[in-house]
């Protein structure tokens, strides 16, 4: 018995050591990546003029429109295994921004990755801090959804305390959202003129992470938007829709503001992390047609280039995707989360598009390969039409400030 009870007294004392020299390495580790993303150098001057007159709603003054970037599946790691591949990510960041200098950007889902084999921490504050670090260093105005790794079961911190945290950051503008809504960071953009009127929205939506027990996400099993998520999405369109006919109606403005305006219901975007089921739904269609448009389906641009071509989707069906097409306000939704899918096509008058991630660290092998790293860049102009496109982060006019890797530029959806 006493030499059974000394195996587990030296198993417990190896154990707490290891956890000691982890916690230690992660600690020298974070400052020195605090300190790379504060070594960088911004480009440019931004400059962005808003209001945040109730919860969930930000109004961005501009008469020209506005150039918004999305970014997508950082995938810090914020521990000693991910220090190198965690630079590259701060690399890449950097590097985009300061070449496609937006006015706003919106980083949609798994910011940090916290995952003990690939990162060695559970401490998803590590990732978070390190790219809120290097956001207000390059001085970006940004805001970001959720995703499922930002927050994982064993993480130390959960959706509520990393809002928090990014909002002491003064170019961050993520916020709890909407009050009574499920998740965090539903809340939308609206960009106003002069006049006060709305030419388009830009709504941030929480899509969660897993659902019927499967809290480590080993069986793939996504959430999807709730019901009261949409109900607060339909009201805020009918009340922007309201706010405009308001102003129209108002003697204090003038006419020719108007001349090109051809629908008082602003135009929308909606950008969120775990793509809707209806991006399968095209994407079947389409690739069942001999990768042909049909009725329903127009090819934009990209491929599925997930194993199977699959889309990681939502378990479940909700109704947010008929309620857009009922209120006929949103005309685009961006996503992320399928790292090597990059498709967009417009279904049934919605595109549905993917970005271009920026992961070095989820998918195995990926810190090698280079087809899928990048961004996309949203141009809306003063009237509120939308211009969109990938752009992949080993073109030349991404200078890095830091060497850039060598990798494979592999045939996506091959």
């Amino acid at each position: 018995m006493k030499k059974f009870l000394k195996v587990i007294a030296v198993i417990f004392a190896v154990i707490a050591v290891i956890s000691a020299v982890t916690a230690v390495a992660n600690t020298v580790v974070v400052n020195s990546n605090i300190k790379r993303a504060k070594s960088f150098s911004p480009s440019y001057v931004n400059e962005l003029t808003f209001e945040n007159p109730t919860d969930g709603v930000w109004n961005i003054i501009s008469d020209n429109g506005l150039k918004v970037l999305q970014i997508t599946d950082i995938h810090i790691g914020g521990g000693w295994l991910s220090m190198k591949k965690d630079r590259m990510a701060l690399n890449a960041v950097a590097a985009i921004i300061n070449a496609e200098k937006p006015d706003f950007v919106i980083a949609s889902g798994d910011i940090a990755f916290p995952i003990p084999y690939a990162a060695g921490t559970l401490n998803n504050k590590s990732g978070a801090r390190i790219f809120a670090e290097l956001m207000e260093t390059l001085g970006v105005y940004w805001t970001a959804t959720y995703g499922n790794h930002d927050t994982e079961a064993y993480s130390y911190f959960d959706r509520e305390d990393i809002t928090d945290f990014y909002e002491q950051y003064p170019h961050c503008l993520m916020r709890d959202g909407a009050k009574d809504v499920d998740g965090y960071g539903n809340q939308v953009f609206n960009i106003v003129n002069s006049d006060g009127f709305i030419t388009r929205s830009i709504y941030t939506i929480d899509s969660h992470s897993y659902v019927d027990g499967d809290y480590l996400g080993i069986m793939w099993k996504y959430d999807n938007i709730h019901e009261n998520q949409i109900e607060w999405y339909k009201n805020t369109v009918e009340e922007n829709r309201n706010h405009n006919m308001m102003k129209v109606y108002s003697s204090s403005l003038t006419t020719p503001v108007y001349d090109n305006i051809n629908n008082l219901n602003p135009a929308s975007t909606v950008i969120l992390h775990i793509p809707l089921r209806e991006y399968e739904d095209a994407w079947v269609e389409y690739s069942g047609n001999g990768y042909s448009d049909t009725e329903n389906v127009k090819y934009n641009y990209g491929a599925a280039g997930e194993k199977d071509e699959t889309v990681y989707h939502g378990v479940y069906d909700d109704n947010f995707f008929e309620t857009m097409l009922e209120l006929g306000s949103t005309d685009s939704v961006f996503c992320g989360h399928d790292h090597l899918n990059n498709f967009s096509l417009n279904y049934k008058g919605i595109d549905l598009n993917y970005s271009y991630s920026i992961d070095y660290l989820a998918y195995a092998g990926i810190s090698k390969l280079g087809s899928q790293r990048g961004c996309t860049v949203i141009n809306i102009d003063e009237n509120g039409a939308i211009e969109y496109g990938l752009e992949n982060y080993y073109q030349d006019k991404y200078l890095s400030q830091y060497p850039k890797e060598e990798v494979t530029m592999q045939e996506l959806g091959q």
